[in-house]
C-alpha cells in the first residue's frame, strides 16, 4: 500500500519546530505543535487550556510575525492546531509522521521517544531533527517496529528557506521508509537530500562550522581584521555576501559555539579535533549576550544617530570594543572582480600573492583537506558533502567542486610545498592519473568515489532536467550570447535566457521569432525557464536597464519604440502560436520577466517566487504586455457563465498591483495576488522545475492543443479612470504617494482600462499595447523618470521623486 503523509506532529515549537510545522502547512499537510506545559503555571491557570499551551501559542506566534515570512502564505497557518503534550499527547495515534524537535538532551529526548511509543499507531514514522545526539543513543532499548520506522530528518535553518534536509539512517531502518521519505522530502517539500552517517553533527554542520572556527582561529594567527576575513569569504569565493563573521551573527554566537563545542567532545580521534576549539573572545561575547542578530549585537551592530542615520560597527576581537568600519579589499579581490566565472574568481583569490591571498588560501586548503579526511566517516561520496556545503550554507560549490575549479594538481602541489599532509585517499586518486573530481562524459556528471577508487555516474532523480548536460551534448538548437533554444526530447524544446540576472535586451527580443519558427517546424511545444544559480536565483529580474538608459541618453526613443513593439508582439505571437507554451518561473520574476510568464500558457512556477510587475519604481509602466496581460488573467479566472460582472471588483486589484509595485513573497501569494490562475502549477523542488513545465507541455500536446482564439477584450473605460483619480488624489494630499507617483498610476489606469474608450467596451489586445508603448516612451522622456532609472543604477533603490 502507498504510504501517505497527511497528517503530522511536530513535538517541540521553537524556531526549528515552528518552522517545520510552516512548511508542512505550506505543502498541504495538517499539522500538531506541541510543546511542553508551562511549569510555572499559577492555581487558576492549571485547567486554562490557554495557559497550558502557551509555550506552543508562542512558538506560533513568533512563526506568524517571522520576517522573512516562515509561511507560503499567511493562511497556511490554519493548518496549524497547537496544543502541549501532556492534554493533547494521545492526538500522535492519528498522524502519519511524527518529528522530534525539543531541547538537545539526550535523556529528554529518550524519555521523549519512550512516551511516543506508547501511543503511536504500528507503522507511523518517528523522525528527530536532532543535529548531534546520536540516533542510537536516542532510540536504545525501543521495540524493533519502532526502531524500523525510524531516522533522522535534520532541516537547516529557516526551514522554509533552506533547501538541506540530511537524513540519517538508524540501525534498523527500513530501506522502504528510507526511500519514502527521501522521495517526499525533494518531491513534496522541495529539499535536497544528503545522506548522512550517525556521526557527530552530520554533514553540514561537520564541515561548514570546522571551516568558520578554523578561519577565526587564523584570522588572531594572522592577524587580520573581521571585515577583511568577511571580504575575502563572500561572494568572490563563491559565498554568501554575509560571508564569515555575518553569517555567524545570523546563525547565532551561541549555536555557533554550541555546535563548535558539540563536536569537539564527540570527536576524540578527529585528526583536526583543535579546529574545533572556539577562540576565548567567542565564548567571552556570548557571556556578554553579544549573540548576534537576535540580541542585536554580535560581531557587527548597528547604531542609530540622534539623526536616525545609521552607523554600522564591527567588534575589535582585542578589546572587545565596537567601531565604525571601511569596506576592506586586497589586490586578490580586485582582480577577482575583472574575472568572468566562478572558477576565475577562486584562482584569483586562492593564488594571489597579497597577504589576504594568503590568508584564504590556508583557510581553503584546510577545509578542503578535512572535507576529503572525513570520508567514509561521515558520508560515502564527495556529491554529500558538497550538496551539503551548497544547500545548507549557500555555498556556490561545495568543497570538491572548489578543489577542482583551482585546480586539483595545481593545488595539492602547494599544499605539499606549505607543509599541509595530503589525505591518503587523495593521494592514491592522483596516482591513478585521475586529476580532477568530477567530469562530464555522453552528458552524465560522474564523480570519483573513493570508496570503489573509480568514476561513476553521479545519479539524480528521474525529474530532473539539466539544461547544462544536455548542451554538453549537443542538444542546443539555436542560440545566441543573450538565449539559447535547447531540445528538452520528447519534441520539447526550452528558451533559457543567459545573461546577467537574465534580463531582457534586444537580442533575446530578436530571439523570440526564431524560437517560434523553430518550435513551429520541429516541436511539440515550448517550455520558457532556466537554471539559473543562487538563492533565490533569477528567472529575469527585467529589462536591462543600463541599456534602456544609455538608448535614452542618445535620444534614440524610435528605437526603443521598435525594441518594445518587438517584445509585446513577439510574445503575443507565441501566446497565438499553434503549440503550447509554459513559463518555469522562480526567484526574482519582476518587470519583463514576469511579462514572459503572463503571456504563456501556463505557468509552472517554483514555490519561492518573487513575481511582480515593478516598472513604476524607475517610473515607467510595464510595456512587454504585462498591463493586458494581468487583465486578461483576471478576467479568464471568471467563468464564462458569469455574465453580469462589475469590472470594478478586477480592476481594482490589478490597478493596485502595478500601482504599488507588488511583488509576492511566494508562488502561493503569487496566486493570491491573481498572477498565477487556477490552472497554474506550484512545485516546491527547484530541480524539478523545467521537468515538471515539460510534462506541461507534452499533456497539452497530447490532449490537442489548440491556440486560444484572438478575441477583443473587455475593459472598464473612462469610469475606471474616473474611480482611481479620487482615490489617488486622497493618496497624494496624505502623502502616501508622491506626486509623480499619482502621475504613473493615473497612466496606469488609463492603460488598464482601455483608454478614451465607453465604459465595459470591447477592445483588440493590440489597444493596450498601444497604450502601453506610448506611455512607455512618454515617461522616457520625463526628467523625473529619467532620474529614477539613474538612482536604480546607481544604488539598486528606487526612488521617489
Amino acid at each position: 500500500m502507498r504510504k501517505k503523509i497527511r497528517t503530522a506532529a511536530v513535538l517541540g515549537s521553537g524556531v526549528m519546530g515552528g518552522g517545520i510545522a510552516a512548511l508542512l502547512a505550506g505543502a498541504g499537510v495538517n499539522t500538531l505543535l506541541l510543546d511542553i506545559v508551562p511549569p510555572d503555571l499559577k492555581t487558576e491557570e492549571k485547567d486554562d487550556a490557554a495557559a497550558r499551551n502557551r509555550i506552543a501559542k508562542a512558538g506560533l506566534d513568533a512563526v506568524l510575525v517571522s520576517s522573512p515570512s516562515l509561511l507560503m502564505h499567511k493562511d497556511d497557518v490554519n493548518r496549524i492546531t497547537i496544543g502541549n503534550m501532556e492534554d493533547d499527547f494521545s492526538k500522535l495515534a492519528d498522524v502519519d509522521w511524527i518529528i522530534e524537535v525539543v531541547i538537545e538532551n539526550l535523556e529528554i529526548k529518550k524519555d521523549l521517544l519512550q512516551r511516543i511509543e506508547k501511543v503511536r499507531t504500528a507503522g507511523t514514522i518517528v523522525s528527530t531533527n536532532t543535529s548531534g545526539i546520536p540516533l542510537k543513543a536516542m532510540s536504545e532499548g525501543l521495540p524493533p517496529e519502532f526502531k524500523q520506522h525510524f531516522l533522522g530528518t535534520h532541516f537547516f535553518n529557516p526551514v522554509r528557506y533552506m533547501k538541506l534536509l540530511e537524513i540519517i539512517p538508524g540501525e534498523q531502518t527500513l530501506p522502504a521508509i528510507l526511500e519514502f521519505m527521501a522521495d517526499y522530502g525533494e518531491r513534496i517539500l522541495g529539499k535536497g537530500i544528503v545522506w548522512a552517517k550517525d556521526t557527530p553533527n552530520f554533514v553540514g554542520n561537520r564541515i561548514g562550522v570546522q571551516g568558520m572556527v578554523r578561519v577565526i582561529q587564523l584570522m588572531l594567527e594572522e592577524g587580520l581584521t573581521i571585515p577583511q576575513v568577511d571580504a575575502l569569504f563572500g561572494t568572490a569565493l563563491g559565498r554568501p555576501k554575509t560571508a564569515m563573521f555575518k553569517t555567524a551573527d545570523l546563525v547565532g554566537l551561541d549555536v555557533l559555539a554550541h555546535v563548535a563545542r558539540n563536536t569537539h567532545d564527540l570527536v576524540p580521534s578527529d585528526e583536526a579535533r583543535d579546529s574545533f576549539v572556539m577562540p576565548q573572545f567567542v565564548n567571552t561575547m556570548i557571556e556578554k549576550k553579544l549573540l548576534g542578530k537576535k540580541s542585536q549585537s554580535g560581531f557587527y551592530k548597528t547604531d542609530l544617530t540622534p539623526e536616525w542615520q545609521k552607523i554600522r560597527k564591527v567588534i575589535d576581537p582585542a578589546t572587545l570594543e565596537y567601531a565604525e568600519y571601511e569596506q576592506a579589499t586586497f589586490p586578490c579581490l580586485e582582480n577577482a572582480k575583472k574575472a568572468k566565472s566562478l572558477p576565475e574568481k577562486l584562482q584569483a583569490v586562492i593564488y594571489g600573492d597579497d597577504p589576504g591571498a594568503q590568508f584564504a588560501w590556508r583557510a581553503v586548503a584546510n577545509n578542503l583537506i578535512y572535507a576529503a579526511n572525513r570520508i567514509p566517516e561521515i558520508s560515502d561520496t564527495i556529491v554529500e558533502i558538497d550538496n551539503a556545503m551548497k544547500w545548507g550554507f549557500n555555498f556556490e560549490m561545495g568543497p570538491f567542486e572548489t578543489w577542482d575549479a583551482i585546480g586539483l594538481e595545481t593545488s595539492v602541489a602547494r599544499m605539499e610545498q606549505d607543509g599541509f599532509r595530503i589525505p591518503d585517499n587523495v593521494k592514491r586518486m592522483l596516482a591513478k592519473g585521475c586529476t580532477a573530481f568530477y567530469k562530464i562524459e555522453n552528458g552524465q556528471r560522474l564523480f570519483y568515489n573513493f570508496i570503489t577508487e573509480a568514476y561513476e555516474v553521479q545519479h539524480v532523480s528521474d525529474r530532473i532536467v539539466s539544461l547544462v548536460s544536455l548542451k554538453s551534448t549537443g542538444r542546443v538548437i539555436k542560440e545566441n550570447d543573450s538565449a539559447s533554444l535547447i531540445d528538452l526530447g520528447d519534441d520539447v524544446f526550452c528558451l533559457e535566457l543567459h545573461t546577467k540576472m537574465n534580463a531582457l535586451n534586444q537580442e533575446i527580443i530578436a530571439f523570440l521569432p526564431e524560437v517560434q519558427e523553430t518550435v513551429d517546424a520541429s516541436a511539440a511545444g515550448l517550455v520558457i525557464g532556466n537554471q539559473a544559480g543562487g538563492m533565490p536565483g533569477a528567472f529575469s529580474a527585467g529589462a536591462n536597464l543600463a541599456d534602456v538608459a544609455a538608448a535614452v541618453k542618445g535620444g534614440l526613443f524610435d528605437d526603443i519604440d521598435k525594441m518594445i513593439a518587438g517584445l509585446q508582439y513577439g510574445l503575443l505571437n507565441l501566446r497565438h502560436a499553434p503549440f503550447p507554451v509554459v513559463a518555469a518561473p522562480f526567484g526574482l520574476t519582476l518587470g519583463g520577466g514576469c511579462e514572459l510568464c503572463l503571456g504563456a500558457d501556463k505557468i509552472v512556477a517554483h514555490s519561492e517566487l518573487y513575481m511582480g510587475q515593478v516598472e513604476i519604481g524607475v517610473g515607467l509602466v510595464p510595456a512587454g504586455g504585462g498591463c493586458l496581460n494581468l487583465w486578461r488573467k483576471f478576467l479568464e479566472s471568471v467563468p464564462a457563465a458569469v455574465t453580469d460582472l462589475d469590472l470594478a471588483k478586477l480592476f481594482i486589484p490589478v490597478f493596485m498591483s502595478i500601482a504599488m509595485a507588488k511583488v509576492s513573497m511566494s508562488a502561493a501569494e503569487a496566486r493570491a495576488n491573481g498572477f498565477l490562475g487556477p490552472s497554474d502549477r506550484i512545485v516546491f523542488n527547484r530541480d524539478h522545475l523545467i521537468g515538471e513545465a515539460k510534462k506541461e507541455v507534452l499533456k497539452m500536446a497530447i490532449d490537442g492543443y489548440g491556440a486560444p482564439v484572438k478575441r477583443k477584450i473587455k475593459v472598464l473605460g473612462q469610469a475606471a479612470q474616473g474611480m482611481v483619480a479620487a482615490q489617488i488624489s486622497d493618496m497624494a494630499n496624505g502623502g502616501f504617494v508622491s506626486e509623480y507617483d499619482a502621475f504613473l498610476a493615473g497612466k496606469i489606469a488609463y492603460i488598464i482600462s482601455g483608454g478614451d474608450v465607453r465604459d465595459n467596451a470591447e477592445v483588440d489586445p493590440e489597444v493596450i499595447l498601444t497604450l502601453e508603448r506610448e506611455a512607455f516612451i512618454d515617461l522616457l522622456k520625463q526628467e523625473k523618470t529619467q532620474a529614477r532609472i539613474e538612482h536604480m543604477l546607481k544604488t539598486g533603490k528606487p526612488l521617489r521623486n
